[in-house]
């Protein structure tokens, strides 16, 4: 089995984007997606690309209900951003493919999808959104 999102309705179909929602009354798009239609919202691939808003580093394993990996002497820090996608709304993401150090605020990222427990067998594995440089 391969490796699955780890939540309904958060890439589009071909894993290509995340799915948005635009209020059909203001217009105002936002992220995630509710879980119910009377939030009077339609679905909408998000951008692909943003820049970096700001950032922080998570340097000890999140507390419950975090699903990845827990044990403080293995555990790996990563970088939680906020990205900004011109003209549509900020996500909340990790980003990859770079240290803490390397990080600018305002640096172009694109969108891509990674291991939430990068150690974890094939089957259980659940993939997570992320952003890299680009």
């Amino acid at each position: 089995m391969a490796a699955q999102p780890i939540a309904e309705n958060l890439f589009t179909e071909d894993m290509s984007a995340l799915i948005g929602a635009r209020n059909k009354e203001t217009g105002q798009i936002f992220f995630p997606l509710p879980l119910t239609a009377s939030d009077h919202i339609e679905p909408i691939a998000l951008a692909t690309r943003g820049t970096v808003w700001t950032y922080t580093v998570q340097r000890f394993p999140p507390k419950t209900p975090y699903a990845g990996p827990t044990d403080i002497e293995t555990f790996k820090p990563y970088v939680v951003a906020y990205v900004e996608l011109p003209g549509q709304t900020m996500v909340e993401s990790r980003l990859t493919g770079l240290t803490p150090e390397e990080v600018e605020i305002g640096m172009e990222v694109e969108l891509t999808a990674i291991p939430l427990d990068p150690d974890a067998p094939p089957a259980e594995q659940r993939l997570i959104h992320a952003f890299k440089p680009v």
